[in-house]
């Protein structure tokens, strides 16, 4: 059904799909883009899956290809028509990170490092608005209202019944200790973390201080991994003015190492739950 395309996921498969027959081919993409009077980074754009693609694109690329089997071309064509669809999340207007929320959609597994604030998906509603208000200080109230409501209906994820997100976050004390939005709301909101964390698909260690210095001490990434084996994991790095999708297999190998050496450092779950509660209690004694 067309709903239940994810446009984002299409496009990234479409991509992977073009560049395999370009390089059956033994093309390079400055090749094909020379043959097309087009720039070698619409190329690169359409085969990472960055950029929308259009049936005719595929029609053309197909033909430097000499791709002969109508099966294919028909297969691709209509993949380039539902990656032109729109997701739930293009409801919202323009939302900076909406490649991101496309992949965590479709996501089987989510690993996440947190080194400043609780993650996305575990915020409550009442942290959420104060984080994105203080982290955006020009932005209007509607820009948060809708930031906020995109946040919380991406937490739909890892409440569905059926096939949940799993989400592994590893988080640093220091999003524990960042008092957000005052005592109180921290204190509700590491009591909803240590109630969310009880869901059976989701694990949250915490890195204390004490660990001193780690792999992550470079910042926050999530690694996002897909149902789909032709799909391949993506590492996901949070910028400013524009994110960084790393999916070359030496890269996502790098970072997951990286995260099993943080899982290993971090304390364990039970661990985990009795040092939020601490940290709970010392914001309820300052109330």
């Amino acid at each position: 059904m067309a709903s239940n395309v994810n446009p984002t996921v299409r496009r990234r498969r479409l991509g992977q799909e073009l560049r395999r027959l370009r390089e059956i081919k033994g093309m390079t993409a400055e090749e094909v883009a020379d043959r097309l009077l087009v720039s070698q980074s619409k190329i690169s754009r359409l085969e990472n899956g960055r950029r929308s693609i259009s049936q005719r694109d595929v029609r053309d690329l197909c033909g430097v290809y000499e791709v002969d089997d109508h099966r294919v071309v028909d297969s691709l064509m209509q993949m380039a028509k539902d990656s032109r669809q729109q997701g739930w999340w293009h409801a919202f207007g323009d939302i900076p990170y909406s490649v991101y929320i496309g992949l965590e959609t479709d996501a089987a597994s989510l690993r996440v490092y947190e080194p400043q604030v609780i993650p996305g998906l575990l915020q409550s509603q009442q942290y959420a608005e104060a984080l994105i208000a203080g982290a955006l200080p020009e932005s209007t109230p509607s820009d948060i209202d809708k930031r906020v409501s995109v946040r919380m209906r991406r937490q739909g994820r890892i409440r569905e019944a059926e096939q949940p997100l799993r989400l592994w976050a590893v988080i640093d004390e220091a999003a524990l200790r960042r008092v957000i939005g005052g005592t109180n709301l921290m204190r509700e909101q590491l009591e909803y973390l240590v109630d969310i964390a009880q869901l059976p698909h989701v694990t949250v260690q915490v890195l204390p201080f004490d660990m001193g210095a780690h792999p992550g001490i470079n910042g926050q990434y999530a690694i996002l991994e897909f149902p789909d084996a032709s799909d391949s994991s993506v590492v996901y790095i949070e910028g400013v003015t524009s994110d960084l999708y790393l999916e070359k297999a030496n890269d996502v190998h790098k970072y997951t190492v990286m995260y099993e050496h943080l899982r290993a450092q971090a304390l364990n779950v039970d661990q985990t739950k009795v040092f939020i509660e601490n940290i709970a209690k010392e914001y309820a004694k300052m109330h």
